[in-house]
């Protein structure tokens, strides 16, 4: 009989357990196991899976009289447990101490060189005499307007004041060379790659549970190397050219790669030019100091018959450079999840490389040798036939071609 009780309990509940409230649903459990008689609270917190305390809790609650509760309250007046900042006035004044951001300055904070998780966060609070669990810190930061941040790029260095002059100079530069029908490049090299079996960034749908599986750690594979991406942005075009070199990423390394766009892809584009401008970064293989970047300059200036303009960008604002946010942002995004796991395959990943505004990248592998700290000498440097420009010679300079004799 008892069993058939349970059984007729549990269906009703079923049925109506998605419409009662916390106190509704106490107060029917009770109802049902004051019918159910003997044995009936033990029943009916089997049949429903409520605890024995709340059921005798709802059958105390049914001989009071109904006084001070309105129709929509579950609890009385001042019912449940205090809000922790009312029971430990001090609770959030310590908390503010351990993450305010001042406070990372401060050797003597106890997180000053850790990570401020919220576990961590209740466990310094707890040691202070303020208990307190993980999930109440979180809720308590929330109040607080804490919320998780990541860093953020936003400081670029000390800046150089002739900095938004360099720019304006730099664009003045490229509409006067495509007003003339003259190639603007930007050049950069990308970072540098593991080939092999490494992972990669970023993430790609695959059948759930098959994640590629790549080696554990990140060391070198002396027999693959490294994949040193060189590229070639042609502005006017929104085209590109990437060498992958497997060397060392020289001058020589960046002026064979612009060489072998303008073979490519350049020339076939521009038969008719004359001079190409060439925007760079102010460090790197193509450094705006470099000796080594201006003899090779003048190299390639005396092989494609061509004066080669150059414009660097100021200190610190690399990123300001179009083939970083026009080429390169577009191969990693096209790369992403994917084993560089030959240079044949970084060839592919770029090469297939596409925008909805249409960039189309070509790219090769240089499998040549660049020696690392090739001197240029006096007279090698006396050979250049470079003309400084007025404003920031050191940034903004031509190079001709040497006369060829007849």
């Amino acid at each position: 009989m008892r069993a058939m009780d349970g059984g007729s309990v549990q269906r009703k509940y079923r049925q109506l357990g998605p419409y009662l409230d916390e106190r509704a649903r106490r107060l029917w459990a009770a109802a049902e196991a004051e019918q159910l008689g003997y044995g009936g609270v033990s029943a009916v917190a089997a049949a429903t899976g409520l605890s024995r305390t709340t059921v005798l809790a709802g059958q105390r609650e049914l001989k009071q009289p109904v006084v001070g509760i309105g129709a929509t309250r579950r609890r009385k007046p001042g019912a449940g447990r205090k809000r922790l900042a009312s029971v430990d006035p001090l609770l959030l004044e310590v908390l503010e101490k351990l993450v305010e951001p001042e406070t990372r300055g401060d050797p003597m904070r106890p997180l000053r060189w850790t990570c401020k998780s919220t576990q961590r966060l209740a466990r310094e609070l707890t040691r202070q005499g303020h208990p307190v669990s993980a999930r109440s810190v979180a809720a308590l930061l929330g109040k607080m307007n804490y919320s998780l941040q990541a860093n953020r790029k936003v400081r670029e260095g000390r800046s150089h004041p002739d900095r938004d002059a360099q720019f304006k100079q730099i664009n003045r530069q490229i509409v006067a060379f495509q007003k003339r029908g003259q190639p603007v490049i930007s050049v950069d090299t990308k970072k540098k790659e593991l080939v092999g079996q490494f992972k990669n960034g970023g993430r790609e749908y695959r059948p759930a549970g098959q994640p590629e599986e790549v080696q554990v750690h990140d060391f070198p594979d002396p027999k693959l190397g490294k994949a040193i991406p060189y590229g070639v942005y042609d502005v006017g075009a929104n085209q590109g050219w990437v060498s992958v070199g497997v060397d060392h990423d020289t001058a020589e390394f960046a002026t064979a790669s612009v060489q072998r766009w303008w073979r490519m892809m350049g020339q076939p584009r521009y038969p008719e030019a004359s001079e190409l401008l060439i925007l760079a970064d102010g460090g790197g293989s193509n450094s705006s100091r470099s000796r080594l970047w201006k003899f090779c300059l003048q190299t390639l200036a005396d092989e494609l018959g061509l004066q080669l303009s150059v414009c660097h960008f100021p200190p610190a604002t690399s990123k300001w450079n179009k083939i970083e946010h026009r080429m390169f942002c577009h191969i990693t995004q096209n790369w992403r999840g994917q084993p560089l796991v030959s240079h044949e395959v970084v060839v592919q990943l770029i090469g297939a490389t596409t925008t909805e505004k249409g960039l189309r990248i070509q790219a090769e592998i240089d499998p040549k040798s660049y020696p690392l700290k090739k001197k240029i000498s006096a007279q090698q440097l006396a050979d250049i036939q470079i003309t400084r420009h007025d404003f920031h010679g050191e940034w903004n300079y031509s190079i001709r071609p040497h006369a060829r004799s007849s």
